[in-house]
């Protein structure tokens, strides 16, 4: 029920769903299990104990489910997990867990990691995730549901991006980005909230009151932006206010992108 290219390198022990397209040149390794409809286009690489979720796509050149980029990885048995519908372009890499890092890293559903970009091991994306061309995501790091990355940025290991969060272009982000932020500038700095965003998922201006009123708070308030933040929990009523709330007092290794 799949098409495989007679010239494609499929090892003993990997699964293929039905409906799948394996182009010229490819190779699909032994712990390999692709989903239904998954396509590989020619020269695609896919190896390690990697999971593809159904109808996604893997471009040329790309390679998927190596062994991660770390000095420590001694060869322990780790994977990757990649959703639905990902979009997995030219030159792409993406590297399986390490056994300090938890094991495994994640994909979410409906992601797109454009040309030449990079995601490391033990990193977990959300749903609807872009990481735009030429970007790297380090090791460890959490970039929630509905992020975009912009392209040539890079995601310093650990850093936590919440929900709904825009990365501008040429960015360095070394700390934690709070949901619905924007984020931009060479040094990455917290310039404000993704309206475009807020506004194409549908939120109110009610909502973006809220969230600019909160932003000012956190900016302005007295006191630490940490005590600050913990106030805010008390006062504000708003879902993606309490949101960044939650963000901001969980667990976390790195510091936080405060308000300019």
């Amino acid at each position: 029920m799949s098409e495989i290219h007679a010239s494609a390198v499929i090892e003993d022990g990997a699964v293929i769903g039905t409906g799948c397209r394996i182009g010229a040149f490819s190779y699909v390794g032994p712990n390999v299990v692709l989903g239904d409809g998954v396509v590989l286009r020619p020269h695609a690489m896919v190896t390690g104990r990697t999971e593809i979720g159904a109808d996604s796509t893997v471009f040329s050149f790309a390679v998927v489910g190596e062994i991660p980029q770390d000095l420590k990885f001694g060869g322990e048995d780790t994977q990757l997990v990649i959703g639905k519908r990902a979009r997995i372009r030219e030159h792409v890499t993406v590297n399986t867990g390490t056994e300090g890092g938890g094991g495994i890293t994640r994909i979410g559903d409906d992601v797109l990691l454009m040309a030449g970009c990079h995601v490391a091991h033990d990193a977990q994306l959300g749903d609807r995730v872009i990481i735009v061309n030429n970007s790297a995501v380090a090791g460890h790091c959490i970039i929630e549901d509905d992020v975009i990355v912009g392209g040539l940025c890079g995601i310093h290991q650990f850093v936590r991006i919440g929900r709904g969060a825009i990365i501008g272009a040429l960015s360095m982000v070394t700390k934690d980005v709070i949901p619905y932020g924007l984020v931009q500038a060479p040094r990455g700095e917290l310039d404000g909230l993704n309206l475009v965003g807020l506004k194409r998922r549908g939120a109110d201006r009610t909502e973006i009151a809220a969230l600019r009123a909160a932003l000012e708070q956190l900016r302005s308030g007295e006191g630490t932006f940490m005590e600050r933040a913990a106030r805010l929990k008390d006062d504000a009523d708003a879902q993606k206010v309490q949101e960044i709330v939650t963000f901001i007092l969980g667990d976390t290794d790195r510091s936080f992108l405060t308000p300019r």
